[in-house]
């Protein structure tokens, strides 16, 4: 196996995205050492060989202090996030709002995939770097199927520039569109606030004989109405609290109509 770290080489994740939320991907061993690593964006450098016995510090300690080690590190608009698959540790450099479950789902993909390249060409991850075109290619295939818009880029920016228009509205504080599996499609909110916004509302949800209802809620001082559209998204607005009820329910109803007409059109 060729011992060789060619992590630097450019990613074909951000050819594909425009707003690749993932940066940095990094695989190592119980032991912190890093076997295999790639940056898809120029965001943020970071060293494997520098992150990687970091990560697995803060793991032991975590565990030693609390029993359990930590999944989360959020600095700023940026986060790490740590997946243990059987005796892999995978660390996703990405920024503060990303979904965990829409991670978790990214990352058993590329297990999955790691694990029988592993299998197959019996590499020792205690002691060997993989550099492999083909197994980077393909790793990078399913980052960029992850990332890829759920609906062509025509309905994307019809959708985009309807909702930009909308946030023009005094009435509507904020709009969020999102995916069911918790990918970010448009937010007038910062990356920080997003992060902090996603938190709070927890993607809560009536189910009622498996469809997902309007949902109407207060949270501090914002009345907040979603719905879920074309079983795929959610719209979620944010008003002042002062706002009429019907008033909001009149703005999600024309909402959802004219992004169902855009994106079925």
């Amino acid at each position: 196996m060729i011992i060789q770290d060619h992590t630097t080489f450019p990613s074909k994740v951000t050819e594909d995205t425009n707003n690749s939320l993932i940066h940095n991907l990094f695989v190592f061993n119980k032991s912190g050492v890093c076997f295999f690593g790639r940056n898809f964006t120029d965001y943020i450098n970071v060293e494997k060989n520098l992150i990687s016995p970091f990560i697995t510090a803060l793991m032991t300690f975590a565990k030693e202090m609390i029993g359990k080690p930590f999944k989360t590190i959020e600095m700023e608009d940026i986060k790490i996030v740590i997946f243990e698959k059987n005796s892999l540790f995978y660390s996703i450099l990405c920024d503060t709002f990303e979904n965990l479950t829409f991670l978790d789902e990214i990352i058993s993909q590329i297990n999955e995939k790691l694990t029988a390249y592993l299998i197959k060409n019996d590499i020792n991850i205690e002691a060997e770097i993989i550099y492999d075109s083909n197994l980077n290619e393909t790793i990078e295939e399913i980052i960029r199927k992850a990332l890829r818009p759920e609906f062509d880029s025509k309905k994307e920016k019809k959708v985009i520039k309807f909702l930009k228009e909308i946030k023009s509205n005094d009435d509507i504080e904020g709009i969020t569109l999102l995916t069911d599996r918790g990918k970010v499609i448009y937010s007038s909110f910062g990356k920080v606030d997003l992060s902090t916004f996603l938190k709070e509302v927890e993607f809560r949800v009536k189910i009622y004989e498996n469809s997902i209802l309007k949902l109407f809620y207060t949270l501090k001082d914002k009345f907040i109405f979603s719905e879920y559209l074309l079983n795929t998204f959610f719209i979620i607005l944010v008003f002042k609290s002062k706002i009429k009820f019907g008033l909001a329910e009149h703005y999600l109803t024309e909402i959802v109509n004219k992004i169902t007409d855009i994106l079925t059109d």
